[in-house]
C-alpha cells in the first residue's frame, strides 16, 4: 500500500497490485519529495515536485522550471539555460531509483556518461510559471541480489504539451560501505579547503556572475585550469570528497563557449559527456577544448576533455548554437517515452 498524495494536497493511500506479472501504474502524483530523494539540501535547488508511475519501467515526473536561479541563469538573456535538463535527469533519476527501485538513501550514485540535445526555440523563456513534466525511462536496470546497482534513464522533457529536450545517461548506484571501499584515503579530502583560482571574466564564458565562472586562465590557447570553488551553494551542497559532475559539465560548457567566436550569445544546445574516473581535489585539473574538425573556421561542434595526473577525467562534445541560430527544433510532439537514444 502507498500513500499518495495528489496534487490538491490531499493524501490517499492506493494498493498497487501485479497486473500480469507487471506493476500497475499509479494514477496520482506522488508530492511528497524530501530533499534527501534528489539529493539537494537546499529547497532552492531540487527541482522534481511529482512523480508518478505508468507502468514498471516508465514514469513521469513533474518538475520546476525557474526563469531565475542563483546559478541556472538565461542565456543571451531570454533563454533558459541548457543545464537544467541534465540537472533534471540526474534529480528525476536519483527520486526514481530510491522511491521505485528501492535503492537506499545513503547510496552513492555515480554518472557514467550524459548527454542531452535542445534548441533555441525550446528554450525561450515566455514568462509563464508552469512547470515542466518529464516522461523517463529506466532501463537496463542492473541487480546484486534484490540490490539495484544501477540504471540507464532516458528522457522527454515536456513543457504545455510541447518538447523542449531529450536527454538520458547511465547511472551507478554504490553503497555507503562499498563506496568507502572504493575511495579509501581519498575520503580525507572531504571539507578540505581547496584554494580559490582567479577566474576568467564572467563574459568570456557566457556568464554575467564572477563566482559562477569555474575556468581559470592558462597560457596555453584552448586550455584552462579548473576553478574550484568549494563554498558554492549549488555547486558543492555539501562537503564532497572529489569535483562533482556539475561542475565538470559546467566546465565543459563554459570552454566551448569560451572557444567559440562570439561567447556572449553561445548557448550549449547539446552536450554528450562520458566520465572515466572521479575528478580530485587536490590536483590541478586542465580543461581543453578544439574543435571536432580542425578545419572547421567556426566551429559548432566542439571537443572538451578533463585531464588531471596525466590521465583523462571525462570527454564532451559540446554542439553550441549559431548566434544566429539556424538549428532546427525539435518536432512539436516529439517521441514518446520510449529510449530516446540508443545505447
Amino acid at each position: 500500500m502507498d500513500r499518495v498524495q495528489s496534487p490538491d494536497g490531499s493524501a490517499r493511500e492506493r494498493h498497487t497490485r501485479p497486473v500480469g506479472g507487471r506493476i500497475a501504474p499509479t494514477a496520482l502524483w506522488h508530492t511528497e519529495i524530501s530533499g534527501e530523494q534528489v539529493h539537494r539540501t537546499d529547497a532552492r535547488d531540487a527541482f522534481p515536485t511529482g512523480w508518478r508511475r505508468l507502468d514498471d519501467t516508465r514514469f513521469q515526473v513533474r518538475a520546476r522550471w525557474p526563469a531565475r536561479h542563483r546559478f541556472f541563469t538565461a542565456r543571451s538573456g531570454y533563454l533558459q539555460d541548457p543545464l537544467l535538463i541534465p540537472e533534471i535527469l540526474r534529480q528525476s533519476t536519483m527520486l526514481l531509483a530510491h522511491a521505485a527501485f528501492g535503492v537506499p538513501g545513503d547510496a552513492r550514485f555515480v554518472m557514467q556518461r550524459v548527454r542531452y540535445a535542445t534548441s533555441p526555440t525550446r528554450l525561450a523563456l515566455d514568462g509563464s510559471g508552469e512547470d515542466v513534466v518529464a516522461c523517463i525511462t529506466c532501463g537496463d536496470v542492473r541487480r546484486r541480489g534484490r540490490r539495484t546497482t544501477g540504471m540507464h534513464s532516458s528522457m522527454v522533457l515536456r513543457r504545455a504539451g510541447r518538447v523542449l529536450a531529450t536527454a538520458d545517461g547511465r547511472v551507478d548506484c554504490v553503497s555507503e560501505p562499498a563506496y568507502r571501499r572504493l575511495r579509501g584515503e581519498r575520503l580525507s579530502a572531504a571539507g578540505r579547503t581547496v584554494p580559490l583560482l582567479p577566474g576568467l571574466p564572467p563574459e568570456a564564458v557566457g556568464r554575467t556572475d564572477a563566482s559562477a565562472v569555474v575556468l581559470a586562465p592558462s597560457p596555453r590557447p584552448g586550455s584552462w585550469r579548473l576553478r574550484v570553488d568549494t563554498a558554492h551553494p549549488t555547486l558543492f551542497r555539501r562537503p564532497n570528497d572529489h569535483v562533482p559532475g556539475i561542475v565538470l559539465l559546467e566546465a565543459a560548457r563554459q570552454a566551448a563557449t569560451a572557444f567559440s567566436h562570439d561567447p556572449g550569445r553561445t548557448v550549449a544546445i547539446g552536450m554528450d559527456m562520458a566520465f572515466s574516473r572521479y575528478a580530485e581535489l587536490d590536483s590541478p585539473c586542465w580543461i581543453e577544448a578544439d574543435a571536432e574538425a580542425s578545419d572547421d573556421p567556426d566551429p559548432t561542434t566542439v571537443l572538451v576533455r578533463g585531464m588531471q595526473d596525466t590521465g583523462e577525467v571525462f570527454r564532451c562534445t559540446v554542439t553550441v548554437a549559431a548566434p544566429e541560430p539556424a538549428v532546427s527544433a525539435l518536432a512539436p510532439d516529439g517521441p514518446g517515452c520510449a529510449s530516446v537514444t540508443g545505447r
